[in-house]
């Protein structure tokens, strides 16, 4: 029997204080426990080690190392670890322990998955792991594993449902999650090294795969949401479907595939040369000599399951034990909104004035839709996070940012649409021939609107006080195309000619008269 993976208990403070802007949830004592987690994931096929930095709701990436061991090759053969990967595995077990101690960590949380559970030699690797390293790995089953995958995927998406499809290198998880929480999970033995130990070729693995995965489906019932592949498998079909539709944004996470474009890419792999294509998609040789009995697995997924659309999710096992970690309150606050405000506190130079920038100009937006909103929100956190980059490179810093940032809970055309607001707010251009290919992935509509949003942005930013009350305020009149700006009188010094040309600037991206008031005292 597996060993069981301990959790600490999580407290029930019930989900209250979820305003945008109400206490940022990275400073209470609870959260701040969670500042810097380390854990390590002993894979069949790597072992990754991943430290994570702030509590925010999508903490930072401060360390991820991964040594390819291949722990579970051969093992169909000899049903022991394969002897080389055991000794590189426990030489970076080795490593991770002394880095753990350079960084002040207290302990490293440490899971093994397919290989380590099913080898004979499996408990004797991890005690030899423990006495030499002090390092405890808790061998968790094909469930326990499923689950902690999708609450990996609910760190990223919560709310989220579908199925979610976890593929390492000895085994592949199957896990239902539906409002936030993790349903019926069911574990097989489809991983790719052990499908490269089946006699027989093609034909074999492929009656095999197909065998399984009916029985897989008739216990996990009909699933017909969004798949969520997680795996590094299935990051590098989706890095060749990237070169293969010529996409301009290479971010895996939230990266969108249909069957069809899945089918595509499969065949583009069996036709082209892997060793070509593996370097021009930047996988690793020893992932890429994996990737063919991935392309037969998740061909037979689709065909079962036929989702209605395809997802990949960078996050997985190692950031479903830190989900496992965070108090409920912390769950249920957006990632994108909480990764934006811990932004504003460590790098803006007035924290605190995303609120009243959002505030300020929330009149133009009456009857925006709330996913609209959430971007708008985030916009105004991120908009002054990048003022120590040079003047004339600030724009593009702004841009990349928002479109590379390792930040949950964003569509790639949400991406594009903060960034492309972020760069208007800090040029009056608000173009860049070097983003032509990632700008043209959004229309027209969205491109106005960003741009809309950041020349509100660019204009609030001048009225710098420390009250909304006293930023003034506007009033927008989209029927009759005008744009009312009220200030105060002791707001008059702060609307200087650069002030008044960037309201002027606003009004005519809106297309309005504009129409300054100025109170009588």
């Amino acid at each position: 029997m597996a060993d069981p993976i301990t959790t600490p208990p999580v407290p029930e403070t019930g989900v209250a204080d979820l305003g945008l802007f109400g206490k940022p949830l990275f400073q209470d004592p609870g959260a701040r426990a969670l500042r810097r987690v380390g854990v390590v994931d002993v894979g069949s096929n790597s072992v990754r080690m991943v430290v994570f930095d702030g509590a925010a709701r999508s903490p930072a990436y401060f360390y991820n190392e991964k040594i390819m061991c291949a722990l579970g090759a051969g093992m169909a053969d000899t049903g022991h670890l394969s002897p080389e990967g055991r000794l590189r595995a426990l030489s970076a077990m080795r490593r991770f322990a002394k880095l753990a101690e350079g960084m002040g960590l207290s302990e490293l949380t440490a899971v093994a998955t397919a290989a380590v559970r099913d080898a004979t030699d499996g408990r004797d690797f991890c005690t030899e792991v423990e006495a030499e390293t002090g390092i405890k790995i808790w061998v968790i089953d094909g469930e326990e594993e499923a689950r902690l995958s999708a609450q990996g995927v609910l760190l990223g998406w919560p709310g989220a449902f579908g199925l979610v499809c976890d593929i390492g290198g000895s085994s592949m998880e199957l896990a239902e999650i539906s409002g936030g929480r993790v349903g019926n999970r069911v574990t097989s033995n489809l991983g790719p090294l052990k499908l490269r130990d089946i006699k027989g070729g093609a034909k074999a693995r492929n009656a095999h795969i197909k065998e399984i995965i009916a029985a897989l489906a008739e216990k996990m019932g009909s699933q017909r949401d969004r798949m969520f592949l997680v795996g590094g498998s299935w990051r590098a079909i989706a890095r060749i479907d990237m070169i293969r539709r010529g996409y301009p944004l290479h971010v895996l996470h939230e990266y969108r595939m249909t069957r069809a474009s899945v089918r595509d890419t499969i065949k583009f792999i069996s036709n082209s040369d892997m060793e070509e294509l593996r370097v021009r998609a930047g996988v690793s040789s020893t992932r890429a000599a994996l990737v063919p009995f991935a392309c037969e697995v998740l061909s037979r997924l689709i065909k079962t399951f036929r989702p209605k659309d395809i997802a990949i999710s960078s996050y997985g096992i190692r950031e479903g034990m830190l989900y496992e970690q965070m108090p409920q309150r912390l769950r249920d606050r957006d990632p994108l909104i909480e990764a934006c405000r811990f932004a504003e506190a460590k790098d803006a130079r007035s924290p605190g004035f995303g609120k009243m920038l959002y505030n300020f100009i929330l009149p133009l937006y009456k009857s925006a839709p709330a996913p609209r909103l959430r971007l708008i929100k985030a916009a105004c956190l991120l908009h002054d996070v990048s003022w120590r980059a040079h003047p004339d490179y600030r724009a593009e810093v702004c841009f990349d940012n928002a479109t590379r940032a390792n930040l949950g809970g964003l569509k790639h055309a949400e991406r594009i649409f903060v960034g492309l607001a972020l760069m208007n707010r800090y040029s009056s251009k608000g173009e860049n021939a070097r983003f032509d290919d990632l700008i043209n992935m959004v229309d027209a509509k969205t491109r106005s609107e960003a741009e809309i949003l950041g020349k509100a942005m660019r204009f609030g930013a001048m009225l710098w006080m420390d009250k909304v009350s006293e930023l003034g305020e506007l009033r927008w009149f989209p029927k009759k195309k005008e744009l009312h700006l009220h200030l105060g009188r002791e707001m008059i010094p702060l609307f200087g000619e650069v002030a008044e040309a960037r309201f002027n600037s606003l009004a005519k991206a809106l297309d309005a008269q504009a129409n300054v008031k100025i109170a009588k005292r």
